[in-house]
């Protein structure tokens, strides 16, 4: 693709022109599992743009990373319970009345949740109070979606960010996302293999679908040598399928059998924690198997300092979802830690096998037990691969690299050209 939305991996070109102000549309905010958008957002911010986050959801975490006392950005709660159908009749009518050049257009909704719409209106009333130049959302369903419909009611142009079970997953409205792809100015997604499964899904909209990977602070991130580090294994995410920590606990059975010395912390919370948590008592694994809970970002960063293998199993789950790129991953890669994975979506662009980790197939225990042994016993393997490792990531996932080109890609896309209302088409 030879246009401004190919995938670049070179220096940024300086931010000199282009929104000021960007409103984050996102479900939910903060969320503990999604630090990729904290450290967006600080970096935007560092860079001199004015961030406003409008959360469409009520935040269900109870716990938060420290860096979101870093942020200066103003969050706005879009009123969510509570809607009655008049309240609805109520806002369009009002809008209507402010904008009538917009009125007709809600014929675009077609297919939207009630809810969502009367969120667009308010998100619509406060992108034109605010000033707000652009809108970027996260995920393509419900954040995509209102952020596309306040959008076209404004003018004002909107991008998103797709990562995984937004797009993969068997409950994806294709025609929906199709609509979302069609009328965003740009869509960035995590990963090649990303842009390359939305190209042949929408090819009518590929020329606007490029790769960003999520990036990381390098400074933030102090590279050690993985010598002399305790036999442990570390992993890290959400207990659900996609993870496949299953098949990390039935590897760890076979390194049992097979004499080796080792502890594994399952750092996270989710679904899974119950099976996976009997999983170990039938395998007789309590002693060296454990189940963290979730953990503190600081806490998470020592663990994998301390281990000497990440294991990150990811599977293509049975309703389809899939893991994009695992940030641990990165994180542990620019910690020095050695990494095993699975070739699953764009994983191998960065675990690329011999070279700056080791590779199996997914669902493959007995592999994955394998690759798991080679790097807790060879310790010259297993800091050839993290030098590699950590060359790449500072070649590839700078947050501060990554961002820039985000901002650029916001600088190019431009107000969008108002529609005819329906009663004027034809």
């Amino acid at each position: 693709m030879n246009n401004f939305f190919t995938n670049i991996n070179d220096e940024a070109a300086p931010y000199s022109s282009g929104p000021k102000k960007v409103g984050y549309v996102l479900k939910r905010y903060p969320r503990f599992s999604e630090t990729f958008v904290v450290n967006e957002i600080l970096a935007h911010e560092a860079a001199g743009v004015a961030i406003e986050v409008f959360a469409l959801r009520p935040n269900t975490d109870t716990h938060f990373q420290h860096a979101i006392a870093d942020v200066r950005a103003p969050i706005t709660h879009i009123r969510y319970g509570g809607i009655k159908a008049e309240s609805l009749w109520s806002k369009l009518d009002k809008f209507a009345q402010e904008f009538p050049e917009k009125s007709n257009l809600l014929h675009l909704a077609a297919g939207y949740p009630a809810i969502e719409v009367f969120q667009a209106l308010l998100l619509a009333k406060e992108i034109r109070d605010r000033g707000i130049e652009h809108l970027h959302a996260h995920f393509g369903t419900t954040a995509a979606g209102v952020a596309r419909l306040a959008s076209l009611l404004t003018d004002v142009p909107y991008t998103f960010t797709a990562h995984a079970k937004d797009i993969f997953h068997e409950y994806v409205d294709e025609e929906m996302l199709g609509r979302k792809i069609a009328d965003a100015a740009a869509v960035i997604t995590v990963s090649d293999f990303n842009v390359s499964d939305l190209s042949e899904r929408f090819p009518q909209s590929s020329n606007k679908i490029r790769r960003i990977y999520n990036g990381l602070p390098v400074e933030r991130y102090p590279y050690s040598v993985p010598a002399n580090r305790v036999p442990k294994i570390v992993a890290v995410g959400r207990l659900v399928e996609k993870k496949g920590f299953s098949d990390l606990i039935d590897a760890c059975a076979l390194l049992v059998k097979s004499g080796v010395h080792f502890e594994c912390d399952i750092i996270g919370g989710g679904d899974l924690n119950e099976s996976l948590h009997a999983q170990i008592q039938q395998l007789g694994l309590a002693d060296c198997v454990s189940l963290t809970g979730p953990l503190p970002q600081q806490e998470v960063h020592k663990a994998v300092c301390e281990a000497a293998v990440c294991a990150a199993p990811c599977i293509t789950a049975t309703t389809g979802d899939r893991d994009g790129l695992p940030t641990v991953l990165l994180e542990s890669m620019a910690l020095g830690t050695p990494c095993v994975s699975t070739a699953v979506t764009g994983i191998p662009e960065i675990i690329r096998h011999e070279e700056t980790g080791l590779l199996i197939p997914e669902r493959e225990p007995a592999k994955l037990a394998v690759a798991i042994q080679r790097l807790l016993e060879d310790e010259p393997l297993g800091t050839r691969l993290s030098k590699a490792a950590r060359e790449l990531f500072e070649g590839n996932f700078s947050i501060d690299t990554n961002t820039a080109h985000m901002r650029e890609t916001f600088a190019q896309c431009q107000p969008r050209q108002p529609r005819q209302p329906l009663a004027e088409v034809g």
